[in-house]
């Protein structure tokens, strides 16, 4: 029995309006933040429109405590993206690449970060740093943020690679070429979208970690706590500020990515075909 063609149309229309919906409910808060940005609060507190005004892009650095807190933040999610994923991509083309017995087990830790409670995960660790008695700081934040971080970046590069034609560095190789420029050359530009993805979710997680940062901490403190421990006095527009400069940056970073895995998946294609058809013949 055909669909009439009224009730299709429908169908594709509700499609069109749920799918609307769905994106103004999470852009929202991100309009709204951005919106913010250029408003001139009448008190302390950043939560009714008033009027427009540049004032909080002009002195963006008016609350020290709010600037330390972000560069502080900033120097952590650059640590712990190029820790977790140096770690993470290795780890994930070992269990793409390789056979080998502890394989299933390995999979399945990878998965325990991601559904444990981030209470949970972050309370075990500052008992083990307690019981050791190290203090709390810079650097049981960078491990406490990795812990869960690398994950992250296994699953994601994992799931990139996992069609990855791992002939192709035969072919590299048997041509003469060494394992560093084989690497270079050839896995690296082919897993190099995936990589750059996971790293990027890593630097946002990190950058808007809460919950087991604030567990793992010392006397410095990360924006989102800083945030926290502001709001109990002032939210003031350089919040938005800074939240929108890291949005834009991020926007643009996200474009770039794309247009670059773009245009490199194009020109690899060509490698790809052409190593295929040597490979065949």
């Amino acid at each position: 029995m055909n669909t009439p063609n009224w009730l299709r149309a429908i169908g594709r229309v509700s499609l069109w309006i749920w799918a609307a919906l769905g994106l103004l409910f999470l852009f929202t808060p991100i309009l709204i933040t951005v919106i913010y940005s250029f408003n001139e609060p009448t008190g302390k507190y950043n939560y009714v429109w008033n009027r427009f005004s540049l004032a909080g892009w002009a002195d963006p650095l008016k609350y020290p405590e709010l600037t330390d807190a972000l560069i502080f933040s900033l120097k952590i999610a650059i640590a712990v993206t190029v820790i977790a994923t140096l770690l993470g991509t290795l780890l994930a083309m070992a269990m793409v690449k390789y056979k080998f017995r502890a394989k299933g087990v390995i999979g399945a830790i990878l998965i325990l970060p991601l559904t444990m409670p981030e209470v949970a995960l972050g309370f075990s660790l500052l008992t083990l740093f307690v019981a050791v008695n190290w203090s709390r700081g810079f650097v049981t934040i960078i491990i406490a943020q990795v812990m869960f971080s690398v994950s992250y970046v296994a699953t994601t590069v994992r799931a990139r690679i996992r069609g990855f034609d791992w002939r192709l560095e035969e072919a590299s190789l048997d041509l003469g070429a060494s394992s560093l420029r084989t690497f270079r050359k050839i896995t690296l530009p082919l897993i190099a979208p995936g990589v750059v993805a996971a790293a990027m979710l890593t630097f946002a997680l990190s950058l808007d970690d809460f919950i087991i940062t604030y567990l793992n901490s010392g006397l410095d403190n990360t924006f989102p706590i800083q945030i926290w421990n502001m709001k109990r006095s002032k939210i003031p527009v350089q919040i938005n500020v800074f939240s929108t400069a890291l949005l834009i940056i991020s926007v643009i970073l996200a474009i770039t990515v794309v247009v670059g895995g773009n245009r490199r998946s194009r020109k690899l294609a060509g490698l790809n075909d052409v190593s295929g058809a040597s490979l065949n013949s």
